[in-house]
């Protein structure tokens, strides 16, 4: 029988930093721009033409069904956050709903999940760099921007915020110029251009060129782009408001993913031939270079560097402040719980950041055998993690309508019927990944990985128990 320990406060409620306590320091401009900027990854602007040639028009359907799996996992987790913020949140209420075992396992993954993708990131800025200054070795950008943001993480959270602030700005600003363009293309307006009417989205094979089976292998590429909105419930604990940070996160997610991936995708399929080779290789420069903008190529890459830069940013601040809390509740050493002066987990930023650096390293030397085995075993992660959120959410509901009924502020739709339609859709999501070479591999890697983790739960389990008794 699972025990479970009464709700904790906020971490930091006082605003003032304790010896384990993090600092109140992001303001709610802070948090609503993450929020908005943790659905706008690089993956939106480079990665979504892979899913378009995959799936024709079609990718339109793959976006919504991710899109609605978001937006159910997003207001599960909101209902806990709003009740209980914690840096650790997912990780936090599945250790507290579920068991230790379960907390540090998904914790761990997640911390592991982050740390690669610094390195997937800080080698795509650094590429982008040296396309721009070719004198400078692609590595050496990778240590200055690694460096750089490594910085700002360890001055204090309200840098974070900061830098977040603007890079998410500029991206939004990108987005949204991007479709009031596209749109007056689409009819016409722009000088130049015509209105297309259904033409494109209907022809060249029709919408779905490939079949049915296609919007869900389209849903594979696409679901991990999303990955990211989770960040504002972490980091609402160091805010001055938490649960109302999270609610108006929460509730804004449905309106974010349809007006900035499907707006935009749906500008794309609309205005230019599915099957076109630019759009296939950089669907948003080939819009760009339709509507005759000068120098589309430059301008999209100094955006796509912004979302890189972004998430190398998050990344370090999401993967410390799960070590944080993973060490906070003697999951990870304890020095990953200590916080400096200005309530910066200095230690777990470093661990996290060496990682990371450790990461790309192996990016040069070994892309296709070391750093390929990283990437494949942390590419499921996002999935598990969704998959604890619901499970977690359907036994902290029963925990919270007990014992403070009044902290339900947030609350999931349709409970408990919604929750488990939810649950059906991540299995089958994870079962489909079986059917494609790649999602495969990624699978059975991040099956192996979760595996090694939960077997290490397991024993510090042991260790635990072993401690208590003597």
């Amino acid at each position: 029988m699972t025990t479970h320990t009464p709700l904790s406060p906020p971490e930091d409620p006082t605003g003032t930093p304790g010896p384990d306590h993090l600092k109140a320091g992001l303001k709610n401009r802070h948090l609503s721009m993450i929020a908005i900027g943790g659905v706008i990854g690089a993956g939106l602007f480079v990665g979504s033409g892979a899913g378009i040639a995959a799936t024709g028009p079609g990718i339109l359907l793959s976006y919504t069904l991710a899109g609605a799996l978001v937006v159910l996992v997003m207001r599960m987790l909101g209902e806990m956050a709003a009740a209980d913020p914690q840096s650790g949140s997912f990780s936090a209420y599945a250790d507290r709903a579920l068991g230790r075992w379960a907390g540090f396992t998904i914790g761990w993954l997640y911390w592991f999940f982050w740390v690669v993708v610094l390195a997937v990131e800080a080698t795509a800025g650094a590429k982008i760099l040296h396309g721009w200054m070719p004198g400078v070795p692609q590595w050496g950008f990778a240590l200055i921007v690694m460096a750089a943001l490594t910085a700002t993480n360890l001055s204090s959270v309200s840098s974070y915020g900061e830098f977040e602030f603007w890079f998410a700005g500029i991206k939004v600003v990108a987005i949204g110029a991007f479709l009031v363009v596209g749109a007056l293309a689409v009819f016409g307006v722009l000088p130049g251009t015509r209105a297309v009417g259904a033409d494109n989205l209907l022809h060249h094979g029709g919408f779905l060129p490939h079949g049915v089976g296609a919007v869900f292998t389209g849903m594979l590429t696409v679901v991990f782009a999303f990955m990211g909105s989770e960040i504002v419930t972490l980091a609402a604990g160091e805010s001055p408001d938490p649960a109302r940070a999270v609610a108006k996160a929460t509730n804004s997610v449905i309106w974010r993913i349809g007006v900035f991936y499907l707006g935009s995708i749906l500008i794309v399929v609309t205005l230019l031939p599915w099957d076109s080779a630019d759009v296939s290789s950089s669907p948003y420069v080939a819009v760009l270079k339709h509507v005759g903008l000068p120098g589309a190529a430059p301008l999209m890459d100094f955006i796509v560097l912004t979302a890189v830069l972004s998430c190398l940013n998050s990344g370090m601040y999401t993967a410390s402040r799960m070590a944080f809390s993973l060490g906070r509740r003697g999951d990870a050493p304890k020095a990953f719980a200590r916080v400096t002066g200005r309530g910066v987990p200095r230690t777990a930023i470093l661990a996290s950041v060496v990682f990371g650096f450790v990461a790309v390293f192996f990016n040069y030397t070994s892309p296709k055998t070391v750093f390929g085995f990283l990437l494949n075993s942390s590419g499921a992660v996002a999935l598990f993690v969704w998959l604890v959120i619901c499970v977690s959410q359907l036994r902290m509901r029963r925990i919270l309508e007990r014992e403070s009924p009044e902290k339900l502020t947030v609350r999931m739709w349709l409970y408990p019927y919604l929750t488990w339609v939810t649950i059906g859709l991540v299995v089958f999501v994870l079962g489909y990944m079986f059917t494609t070479a790649d999602g495969r591999r990624q699978m059975v890697l991040s099956l192996v990985a979760a595996a090694v983790v939960l077997v290490a739960a397991q024993i510090v389990g042991l260790r635990r128990r072993a401690a208590a008794r003597a």
